[in-house]
């Protein structure tokens, strides 16, 4: 039978996950972002035979690309994932598109009024000149023999910029898989390209969504405890998960991509589930604070084990397939899953039952 480690100095079981906190933020500095949140080219290959990643590497970066190649072994054969950082060409190619589209609806409206008005004409022709020039810039990055003065129309002028666009970064691939060809066989491969813009997008609805999670949270905290400490150990909880997970991840070098974004986003949730679930007992129920706490752990661990067990079964089959997203959604939950049994029952429990004790 398990004895009550809530019995004498319980206070003393904080020690252990204030460690792993310390230890997580120091760890912060070294996360990395992956292609979803900083932008960048990823291939990924399967190989018909051996790659030489070190060598495959240093020639990226002789053609100027920051490259990071990885070869992973498995039943179903050799896999490579070659991560190729955004350049100066595709950063100038958002910056463009950013700068046509904010000029092109003022230039249809100019065109518009200066068939009525023809003080509007020189304003237009203005207007217009530093959009054909924004649009050459774009056709001459993607290598096409064409000319913005050379479009009937501005309809005409938006798709094949827009195809210009595109080519730049069907370009930007192809080049990176002619270096590749030097050094691999491979019997198919996949591509995956997100550009700055889209991954500053990804960024702030991320941040969004912990915004407004956090905010939800402590609502519906404060709502069911109408008090400070009971509803501040329960966010405390939250927070020593994510720190946890994100340190795990700088660690073993784990990207935040969208995959294990999600999966922080879920450990968010099992942590309010399994804090609520302490502060309930603790507060809720008749008898020894005490034993009442160590009642909510035995059904929280339970809750906890299962989940683990869950997650390391995907994590197995990502060990055997090699799936970057089952790989990462089950690394950070099993991550956060073992930070919890830390912090929830190291750190809230300890706050819970010190705050009801102090009360009598």
């Amino acid at each position: 039978m398990i004895p009550n480690i809530y019995k004498g100095d319980y206070r003393k079981l904080m020690v252990i996950p204030l460690l792993l906190i310390i230890i997580s933020i120091l760890l912060l500095p070294n996360l990395k972002f992956g292609v979803d949140f900083r932008g960048g080219t990823l291939i990924t290959l399967q190989l018909d035979g051996q790659l030489d990643a070190t060598a495959l590497e240093e020639d990226l970066a002789a053609h100027g690309l920051d490259a990071t190649v990885k070869v992973f072994e498995g039943s179903m054969g050799n896999t490579a994932e070659i991560e190729v950082s955004q350049t100066d060409t595709m950063l100038e190619a958002d910056q463009l598109k950013a700068e046509f589209n904010a000029l092109l609806d003022e230039v249809a409206l100019l065109e518009a009024q200066s068939y009525d008005d023809q003080d509007k004409l020189a304003e237009y022709n203005t207007k217009k000149g530093e959009l054909n020039e924004i649009a050459n810039r774009m056709f001459s990055l993607a290598g096409l023999d064409t000319a913005a003065e050379m479009q009937p129309n501005l309809n005409q002028l938006k798709k094949l910029f827009a195809e210009a666009y595109l080519q730049i970064y069907s370009n930007h691939t192809q080049y990176i898989l002619d270096i590749i060809d030097q050094y691999a066989t491979y019997s198919s491969h996949s591509s995956e390209t997100v550009s700055a813009a889209l991954s500053e997008h990804f960024i702030e609805q991320a941040t969004t969504v912990v915004i407004y999670s956090a905010i939800l949270s402590v609502i519906l905290v404060f709502f069911f405890f109408r008090a400070p400490v009971p509803s501040l150990a329960v966010l405390v909880g939250a927070f020593s998960d994510i720190v946890i997970a994100l340190g795990a991840m700088s660690l073993f070098g784990i990207p935040v991509s969208l995959p294990s974004f999600a999966a922080l986003l879920m450990l968010v949730g099992f942590s309010l589930d399994t804090d609520i679930l302490l502060t309930m007992r603790i507060l809720k129920r008749r008898g020894d604070p005490r034993e009442n706490a160590f009642d909510a752990m035995k059904t929280g661990m339970t809750m906890s084990i299962s989940a683990i067990v869950a997650f390391s079964a995907l994590f197995a089959l990502a060990l055997l397939t090699h799936i970057p997203t089952y790989y990462q959604i089950s690394a950070v939950a099993l991550a956060g899953l073992v930070g919890d049994l830390f912090a929830t029952w190291g750190i809230n429990a300890v706050m819970v039952l010190h705050y009801k004790e102090k009360r009598g």
